[in-house]
């Protein structure tokens, strides 16, 4: 049996990477170095895969097989490419964060935000190096792929 310590240790590691997640998308955002949607990441993937530094695939329907298929191809070619991968769910709080913050789109129009490439090392480095160190433990403890649940406010 884990400890109950363990249960809040760990659920106070995940907020705290949920936060750093989260800031880490919007000042990407903010820089243009952030590309949203499966289709242009896939082609940044093609064109440009070394200046990629985080692969985030968020939904909340694990029933949806075709966004299923799509994340199967895209995490294959991120492992062999060696971008960090991040599976979230919670696509209704990347809805309000990345919303508010891009001025050109229509508040009703959100986009799709399935798939997220980030795209430049610099981009708030300490944010980046906290949600990269919590993909490698996830690794460490035999989880392919990373997942996180991004809390509603």
């Amino acid at each position: 049996m884990i400890p109950e310590h363990s249960f809040v240790s760990i659920h106070s590691r995940m907020q705290s990477v949920g936060l750093a997640l989260e800031e880490l998308l919007v000042t990407a955002q903010k820089q243009h170095c952030l590309t949203v949607g499966i289709y242009e990441s896939a082609k940044l993937l093609n064109a440009d895969s070394d200046s990629v530094v985080l692969c985030v695939l968020a939904a909340d329907d694990a029933d949806d097989v075709a966004l299923q298929i799509h994340f199967t191809l895209l995490q294959s070619f991120c492992c062999d490419s060696g971008i960090t991968i991040l599976r979230v769910s919670g696509v209704q709080r990347l809805q309000q964060l990345l919303g508010a913050v891009d001025t050109h789109r229509n508040p009703g129009e959100h986009g799709d935000l399935h798939c997220m490439l980030v795209t430049n090392p610099e981009t708030d480095h300490c944010r980046l190096q906290e949600v990269g160190s919590y993909c490698q433990e996830s690794l460490r403890h035999d989880q392919w792929v990373p997942e996180l649940v991004l809390q509603e406010r």
